[in-house]
């Protein structure tokens, strides 16, 4: 198991190899695909589009919530290619990151010049 801090400068690393590579203005499920790539190749676990049902009074909804991509079963990336990051965006990964028992999510923009301007952290 890495150490989380190395995980995250090891996710941060490939996220800004991907924003260097492609720059911002495409869409989402581009930087999905290519970041989903770099970080196997770095030989990370990495699973995308992750299902997240939703337990209640002992049953099992599917509510529809799917994550962007889930790092070693411990880190949630949850992207973007917008204008700006809203509430509505933050909220989103608080839930998944809720409904999975990560700690740690990571909303990332990709439609910035600049990707550090972009990239939230969150612990719960």
């Amino acid at each position: 198991m890495i150490k989380k801090e190395s995980l995250t400068g090891k996710i941060l690393g490939c996220a800004y190899t991907v924003h260097s590579e492609l720059g911002p203005g495409l869409f989402e499920k581009v930087y999905e695909e290519c970041l989903f790539y770099e970080l196997s190749e770095s030989g990370l676990y990495v699973e995308k589009q992750v299902e997240l049902p939703v337990e209640y009074k002992g049953i099992t909804l599917d509510a529809g919530y799917k994550l962007d991509l889930l790092v070693e079963d411990e880190i949630i990336l949850e992207l973007k290619s917008v204008k700006e990051l809203t509430d509505f965006h933050t909220a989103q990964l608080l839930t998944y990151m809720k409904l999975s028992d990560c700690e740690i999510g990571f909303l990332m923009n990709f439609n910035v010049k600049s990707l550090k301007d972009g990239i939230k952290r969150y612990i719960l």
